[in-house]
């Protein structure tokens, strides 16, 4: 049995509960904890007085002599009667209504820690976790707090109290037997319904995990939703998701099924208690011993206790529930966090943006090391290009420096600070990025821009949005900045999602900046468009070009190529070519593939012109030497005369 369904599990959960509900320096919510306390007690006193109040209006109706008395006592009886039902329910009101801030409060604090943590959990948490079954879990966690607050505070508690209270009347008024009898059988009934319920909450685990499950491949097929109609596996999605609900039927029709037998347990204890301690109440009205307003007494007892407890069986399987629900979620808070401030971190000093790598290497796991010692230096206002082949660790330099993961050995400095003794927030401040995939919020253009600085004023976003080249094709908009860019930002092509991106960096006005192939998706004449504003960001910024397309780094101050994880060359793109070393190929190899692609282009619109298939022969294909002469976009003439990579070339992934 897990921990968490455990009853150590569960006393650690309430544990965990237990400071939200008493909470520090919170002196009206601690003064409400006490009042609705003080009115569950007065609700329940009132409770158990209601069936002595109606058993003494039974008896005052029997025969007696004297019709004034008969006449008056009744109807006092009957006043005090309907005055105990109406404070036992006006009490137990406002009971909630005075503790619903503090299970209100205790849940929003709770939600708002989990959310908290997440964010503060490293990228590899992230990457091992599907978003839907989390959030579910979260979900439900909070609506297990809400459960056992309300029901566990004041409906368990407050019902066994009113047992032992009860059960001492019985025995006070009449004798020990009444008192033995209806403990025997309502403890009967709470270890079956325990036992019962322990061996049936497999199929609601199970109910549960396919519901977790199910949503989580729906949200997955969701979210790539263009990718389902690509590759037209709508059918494939579906065939995937009704055999998870499947699953979750069966599973959820073992769940109700076992729970009809239950209520079948739990009436048939009942109903032999109850008949038990009548024939005894029966028993002692036909021997004198009792009045029939004892009889009713007894009577009204056992069904006013029996009612909750039926409710019980409920409150109990849903209380564990929720107990499991809860303990799920406070097992994500405390998930340690991988990468965490150091106890003495201070905020990153201001600085120009200089940069420094000291012998770094990191792996994702101890079995395979990406980087092995990589050393660079990136003076502050200067252009640092990284490129190289597939798995050379291009991209794991960047999540380093933001600190995503921590290096296992060497340092990273800027401006002189080693990054591990500053605290994250104020070093990712420092740094901004523009990604190759940039990810959008479901919200305006306004908002994805500003989110680059909550709170910049509209001037400031138009003024970034001018930078960035983005605003004129905002302004084209029906609704402008106020237009929805819709999941992830579908609703935008490539081109203007990075222009929104760079918009967002503009507005947060880093030191440092990672351009993380940030055009290599993208057309040839956005790409230069888009080369032009990043230029702009770039210019007296301390920046990280990280690149496929070789044509995107000849500016840059120094180019480093990695490969297995070293530094296998540096210098200029001058220098590296020069040295005809892996920087040379791999230039060429992407210069002639813009040459065949520009080859190909020309015979197609040549063809296209003349109405000849450009593929009938070797007479219409372009002569060798097609590209001659062509230069990129800084004058170079790499290759002998083949034209620069300009957007056409292939990407190597990295």
């Amino acid at each position: 049995m897990p921990a968490s369904s455990s009853p150590r599990g569960h006393g650690r959960t309430l544990l965990t509960l237990a400071p939200y509900l008493w909470p520090k320096n919170e002196t009206g919510l601690r003064t409400r904890v006490v009042i609705a306390l003080v009115l569950m007690v007065l609700a329940k006193g009132a409770n158990v007085l209601v069936p002595i109040a109606y058993a003494r209006a039974v008896d005052a109706l029997g025969p007696r002599e004297g019709a004034a008395a008969m006449v008056a006592i009744p109807v006092a009886l009957v006043v005090g009667y309907g005055l105990l039902r109406m404070a036992s329910s006006a009490f137990a009101e406002l009971r909630d209504a005075i503790f619903t801030k503090v299970q209100a409060r205790a849940g929003r604090v709770i939600a708002l820690n989990v959310f908290r943590h997440l964010h503060a959990l490293s990228l590899r948490f992230h990457l091992d976790r599907q978003t839907g079954g989390m959030s579910r879990v979260i979900e439900r966690g909070t609506r297990g707090i809400n459960f056992v607050l309300d029901f566990m505070l004041f409906n368990i508690v407050p019902t066994l109290i009113e047992i032992l209270l009860v059960a001492g009347i019985l025995w006070g008024m009449f004798d020990f037997s009444f008192a033995a009898v209806t403990l025997v059988t309502i403890g009967l009934y709470i270890a079956f319904t325990l036992v019962f319920t322990d061996w049936r909450l497999r199929f609601r685990r199970a109910m549960n995990e396919m519901d977790q499950e199910a949503n989580t491949k729906a949200i997955d097929s969701l979210l790539n939703y263009e990718t389902v109609k690509y590759f037209g596996n709508e059918k494939h999605e579906a065939a995937r998701y009704d055999a998870t609900l499947a699953r979750y039927e069966k599973a959820y029709t073992r769940s109700e099924v076992t729970l009809n037998y239950l209520n079948m347990g739990q009436a048939g204890i009942i109903a032999i208690g109850l008949t038990v301690v009548m024939l005894m109440a029966a028993r002692g009205v036909s021997n004198g011993s009792m009045t029939v307003g004892d009889f009713v007494l007894v009577n009204t007892y056992l069904i006013q206790l029996y009612l909750p407890l039926n409710f019980l069986g409920f409150v109990y399987r849903e209380l564990k529930q929720g107990l499991v629900d809860m303990e799920a979620m406070f097992t994500l808070m405390r998930e340690k966090q991988e990468v965490a401030d150091a106890p003495d971190a201070r905020p990153l000093a201001a600085g120009p943006g200089e940069l420094v790598f000291e012998e770094v290497r990191f792996g994702y796991r101890p079995d395979r090391t990406i980087l092995k010692g990589v050393s660079f230096h990136v003076p502050a206002g200067r252009m640092l290009a990284i490129v190289g082949p597939t798995g050379a660790g291009k991209s794991t330099i960047s999540r380093l420096l933001f600190r995503f993961y921590d290096l296992q050995s060497g340092r990273i400095l800027l401006d002189g600070q080693d990054i591990r003794q500053v605290t994250q927030e104020s070093l990712r401040a420092a740094i901004g990025v523009v990604p190759q995939d940039t990810v959008l919020f479901n919200d305006t253009i306004r908002y994805n821009i500003a989110y680059g600085r909550p709170g910049a004023s509209e001037a400031e976003v138009e003024a970034a949005a001018r930078l960035a080249q983005v605003h004129d094709f905002v302004m084209r908009l029906p609704e402008g900045y106020d237009t929805r860019v819709g999941e992830r930002g579908l609703k935008l092509s490539g081109g203007e999602k990075q222009r929104v991106a760079i918009a967002r960096t503009i507005l947060k006005d880093p030191r440092v900046l990672i351009l993380d192939e940030a055009t290599s998706a993208l057309d040839t004449r956005t790409e230069q468009e888009i080369q032009a504003a990043l230029r702009g960001v770039a210019r007296g910024r301390t920046t990280l070009v990280i690149a496929h397309r070789l044509s995107t780094v000849v500016e840059a101050d120094e180019i480093i190529v990695l490969q297995e994880g070293r530094v296998a060359e540096r210098g200029s793109h001058a220098v590296l070519l020069a040295e005809d070393g892996l920087y040379a190929q791999m230039w060429r190899r992407q210069s002639e593939a813009v040459a065949a692609a520009e080859a190909a282009a020309a015979a197609a619109a040549k063809a296209a012109a003349s109405g000849v298939d450009p593929d009938a022969g070797p007479a219409h294909r372009p002569q060798d030497g097609a590209g001659e002469g062509a230069r990129d976009s800084i004058g170079h003439k790499p290759n002998g005369g083949r034209p620069a990579p300009r957007g056409a070339e292939p990407t190597p992934a990295r």
